[in-house]
């Protein structure tokens, strides 16, 4: 899966927000000052060029939807992350983000009974 750009992935954030939309309702989502509605329709076109979105056809007027969920993007993103930075090692990536951000004694209970989870379905 092709990493995104930063405007492809706000664009994909606020499709997936929507679950469907057209250009209008994906701009008027997006932060001020507003881009031109030109730009949008580029980005979401190159977006299904890359197979990140699909369309429903009314006319001209088109609707778009994800073609990829979220929670894969997340996944694929998430292990690039790890194999590019964290040389493809999760332990690595958990220690970079305990030394960078401390977890308070819940958290890291419950991070516990989650690893503990994850070793008895196996």
């Amino acid at each position: 899966m092709e990493e995104l750009t930063k405007t492809e992935e706000r664009i994909m954030q606020i499709l997936w927000q929507l679950g469907h939309g057209f250009v209008k309702d994906i701009i008027e989502l997006m932060e001020d000052p507003k881009p031109p509605y030109t730009t949008v329709s580029s980005v979401v076109r190159l977006l299904e060029q890359k197979q990140f979105v699909t369309h429903k056809a009314y006319g001209k007027t088109h609707e778009y939807y994800p073609a990829i969920s979220k929670e894969d993007y997340k996944k694929n993103s998430v292990q690039r992350m790890v194999a590019n930075y964290f040389d493809n090692n999760s332990t690595n990536l958990l220690s970079f983000l305990l030394e960078d951000k401390p977890m308070n004694a819940d958290e890291l209970d419950a991070l516990k009974k989650f690893i503990d989870q994850q070793n008895t379905s196996k």
